[in-house]
């Protein structure tokens, strides 16, 4: 079993069966799964994304500002944690909220020293904000919350997808899902994992990541107890 684990949430994952915006018994249901990760005594930490309230590059093709754009993007993190936490808070699960955008009145500044103390403690940490510069994703944030914690690995919770696959199986009906893959593969072929900065930092950092199914109930809790569910993309095969 995973110790502590990097939990890289889409944004769209909240929104439920609408086109946009939060649904609270989707995030109701999501924050029950994290709980059973946290009453086994897993370290988690969560980044999240902003799909379902706003896009940094749909923001540019529209003629914004990119770096404007993405700033957007970065406060929707924010919006999507605070709500994932309370959530988590509804089933009794202890969690802060932590951002490296300041946001004073409601969420704390992302400091390592204190994320760590807060690991020991056993709360839940949401990690908002994405990297704090734009031009960069929340997988890159993931990537770089899982490096400087020492996370034992990156679980990707895809909305609908059950793996990594060759090509696009929503396209192909003959695409191919991996078990294994490494991280040279998923470079040099370009597979859909997560942008290649943050596939180049796990691969640097050598850490691990599980590509798998969120909607399926029960997927986390085997994503980290080691079952095979997935794509278990290595840093080394």
């Amino acid at each position: 079993m995973y110790q502590r684990v990097i939990l890289k949430l889409s944004g769209e994952a909240l929104k439920g069966n609408g086109t946009y915006g939060i649904h609270p018994t989707t995030v109701k249901g999501i924050a029950t799964e994290i709980k059973e990760l946290y009453l086994l005594g897993v370290q988690v930490g969560i980044v999240v994304g902003a799909g379902n309230l706003w896009r940094g590059k749909t923001g540019e093709e529209l003629g914004m500002d990119r770096a404007q754009a993405d700033y957007m993007g970065m406060l929707g993190t924010i919006m999507n944690g605070l709500a994932l936490q309370d959530a988590l808070e509804s089933v009794e699960v202890p969690t802060r909220v932590m951002t490296v955008l300041p946001v004073a009145a409601v969420a704390e500044p992302y400091i390592r020293r204190r994320a760590m103390r807060h690991f020991e403690k056993g709360r839940v940490l949401i990690f908002s904000g994405g990297t704090g510069s734009p031009f960069f994703s929340t997988d890159t944030a993931a990537a770089l919350r899982a490096a400087e914690l020492n996370a034992d690995i990156i679980l990707m919770a895809k909305n609908g997808v059950e793996g990594v696959y060759d090509k696009d199986p929503r396209k192909h009906k003959d695409a191919i899902m991996f078990s294994n893959v490494s991280q040279d593969q998923v470079l040099q072929q370009k597979l859909d994992v997560m942008d290649s900065t943050a596939a180049s930092i796990c691969r640097e950092n050598k850490i691990d990541i599980l590509v798998f199914n969120m909607n399926e109930h029960g997927n986390i809790k085997k994503a980290v107890l080691g079952e095979p569910i997935g794509t278990l993309v290595k840093w080394e095969v």
